[in-house]
């Protein structure tokens, strides 16, 4: 969770898990009970309407998509983003996905929606909003950095320009250190849940996360069970329209968080992976076959110029606004 420090500096920006539950029922009807608790625990503050935007504003709007645990409108992450960019950029039309009908879904279906059907409702949300159909840039923090991939692969219209991906895992992920808090239950419970079958039907249907587990020792099982990031990332075949779409983008910008202890591996924030068929060696999206038979337009795109690689120091999504300034904020200018 995104939060502003007021320690030695107020400047300071961190997202990481700070809520925990006490216990987390294994049965879905006590789990969802629990869940709902452990939500309503959190400081969550629902946003009022705002006044209707002009799209001609001399300025590109933002949308923005949160991580796993968070939601659209708390104050202490994705409220505190908002507010920086509307101060920093003047005149800027900048929203928040909800994914759901309130707060509480929208962190919900962080865990439990499907993903492909939270990124036909981002779809939907962005299509129906008259201030983006000029186009719009778009900024994910962890998980939301994917699913916004995939809304520009998907959905072309309105157009996205920029797509800034802060700590997004594009080749996914094996293993779960953190998930979005040391001692949160509810990581336990989805350790054991990908621990014990990340590719049947019960577990990728149900918990988003599975979504994008990309296991190198078991890459068959992967390609052919996993919902997901293999359709995104062309693992079984190559879609030209996804190709063609994603190419669309003026810049997609990657941030990669040189201490970070969430991800793993933390190369895939820079869509590098671990090498198929072990688990200790990493290679690089230039090394990859999804970049050199450029199934996805990447390579295309490096040459261009249109990747931009960035490194943060410090742990998962965390960064000083003075950092947010420099190197974000020209990409939404």
């Amino acid at each position: 969770m995104l939060k502003f420090l007021r320690g030695r500096t107020n400047k300071e920006v961190i997202l990481n898990g700070t809520q925990s539950v006490s216990r987390l029922p294994v049965s879905g009807t006590r789990m969802a009970a629990a869940l709902l608790c452990f939500l309503l625990a959190g400081p969550v503050l629902l946003v009022a309407a705002g006044p209707v935007h002009d799209p001609i504003n001399g300025t590109v709007p933002l949308v923005i998509w949160h991580g796993m645990g968070d939601s659209c409108c708390n104050p202490l992450s994705m409220g505190s983003i908002k507010k920086m960019v509307e101060e920093e950029i003047s005149g800027i039309y900048v929203i928040s996905l909800m994914i759901g009908k309130n707060v509480i879904a929208d962190t919900e279906n962080g865990f439990f929606m499907d993903v492909n059907k939270q990124v036909s409702m981002a779809c939907s949300q962005l299509a129906q909003n008259p201030a983006l159909k000029g186009g719009y840039n778009a900024m994910g923090f962890s998980q939301g950095a994917q699913f916004l991939r995939a809304v520009a692969q998907r959905c072309p219209s309105p157009p996205m320009k920029t797509l800034i991906s802060v700590g997004g895992q594009h080749q996914g992920v094996y293993g779960l250190p953190r998930c979005p808090g040391e001692s949160s239950h509810i990581c336990d419970w989805i350790r054991k849940a990908l621990n014990g079958g990340a590719y049947t039907d019960l577990v990728q249907k149900h918990l988003v996360q599975a979504q994008y587990w990309h296991d190198p020792l078991n890459d068959d099982l992967y390609k052919k069970h996993s919902l997901f990031l293999a359709d995104i990332n062309q693992e079984r075949v190559v879609n030209e329209t996804y190709k063609k779409n994603l190419q669309l983008l003026d810049k997609l910008v990657m941030v990669k968080f040189l201490q970070d202890t969430v991800v793993d591996p933390v190369d895939t924030e820079w869509f590098g992976f671990l090498k198929t068929g072990q688990a200790k060696e990493t290679e690089t999206l230039q090394e990859s076959v999804l970049y050199t038979e450029d199934r996805l337009g990447l390579a295309a795109m490096d040459k261009a110029g249109k990747l931009v690689f960035l490194a943060s120091k410090g742990d998962h999504l965390q960064f000083t606004r003075e950092w947010f300034t420099e190197n974000l904020l020209p990409y939404l200018r």
